[in-house]
């Protein structure tokens, strides 16, 4: 008879670890990586909550990381722009200074060069944004003291819910030798291992209850912050690069009018229309200006222009009345050629 109760004892607690290592499997905690048994339907159901807030902070914290890590990147390119931008700018100076001479290039190498404070401003504009919107926030909260707490919490319950299991399979080892041999000492060991059990549900029950509302309020926080920060970083870059496109937009238009007004102005210095005479021309001059003075011509309709040279500009330059000058070409009619010869 000995000997079959032994056999039997034997196979119950067989059967029973199967059933555990079963339930294992079912129910592995996700924030510490346990393998716990179900205690009961309430405890299942706080182990369950903690274990979604904890990947859900989890998962919060690592998008924070990225967060730091694309700021820090843009910080990193955006002192980088401006070294290269302060290389260019010097260029652009000593090029407008060296080649005074030459009507646009030099000029408009001078004009981007006088933006450089303009647009190296809105650079560490931008740049200090991000360390005081994005990188200080939310390394501070990546590693904030209610975050860590949290987590510790949550580590702490999970430690005690292996505990707890432990106990539990002690439990139904003790009810097993007291049904084979109910005597006073298998039945004291008994009480003690279900007294225990039942002081670690309790205390899980307080510390699950703590730790799920320390995540629940960081969860709450740390969504908050993200948003808020994540917000402000887009927001800061899109300013930052309009204000550059209208400061480069003013640039451009600088340099193109420039270089249209240059074109489109007459010629300062005084005409010598005694040579290539045989690109003079008859015409009726309506509109002139002097050579020397770019003062307006006293002429009359019908008074005719020699014309020397038609530019690409506009302009034509010749002598009407004994005296030089530049006219728009729009403003005299062509009549006839006039012979080499020809003399004023």
């Amino acid at each position: 008879m000995d000997a079959l109760r032994k056999q039997a004892s034997r196979l119950r607690e067989q059967v029973a670890k199967q059933q555990q290592a079963v339930i294992k499997q079912l129910t592995a905690s996700g924030y510490e990586s346990s393998d716990v048994v179900v205690i009961d339907e309430v405890e299942m159901e706080m182990h369950q909550q903690l274990e979604k807030l904890y990947r859900s902070t989890r998962s919060g914290r690592d998008f924070q990381k990225e967060l730091v890590k694309a700021a820090e990147a843009f910080t990193s390119v955006g002192y980088k722009n401006i070294e290269a931008g302060t290389k260019l700018f010097e260029d652009c100076a000593k090029y407008g200074v060296d080649n005074a001479s030459d009507e646009f290039l030099a000029k408009a190498a001078s004009v981007y060069a006088d933006s450089h404070k303009v647009l190296e401003k809105e650079q560490e504009e931008y740049i200090k944004l991000l360390f005081t919107q994005v990188l200080e926030p939310l390394r501070a909260m990546i590693a904030g003291a209610p975050l860590e707490e949290a987590r510790r919490l949550a580590q702490q319950y999970s430690r005690m819910r292996q505990e707890a299991e432990a106990q539990s399979a002690e439990v139904y080892k003790r009810r097993a030798r007291m049904r084979e041999s109910p005597v006073s000492e298998n039945v004291a060991k008994l009480q003690v291992a279900e007294s225990k059990i039942h002081e670690l549900k309790a205390n899980m029950a307080v510390l699950g209850k703590e730790a799920a509302a320390a995540l629940t309020a960081v969860q709450s926080q740390q969504q908050r912050l993200t948003f808020q920060r994540f917000v402000a970083m887009i927001e800061g870059e899109r300013l930052y690069h309009e204000r550059v496109a209208t400061i480069l937009g003013n640039i451009e238009a600088e340099m193109v009018s420039e270089k249209q007004r240059k074109e489109a102005a007459p010629p300062t210095a005084p005409l010598d229309i005694s040579s290539q005479k045989t690109k003079y021309f008859l015409a009726e001059a309506l509109h002139a200006f002097d050579a020397a003075t770019e003062k307006e011509l006293s002429l009359d309709i019908g008074d005719y222009v020699v014309v020397r040279k038609v530019s690409p500009s506009g302009w034509s330059e010749g002598e009407c009345k004994g005296r030089a000058g530049w006219f728009p070409t729009a403003y005299v009619e062509k009549r006839l050629r006039i012979p080499t010869s020809y003399s004023a």
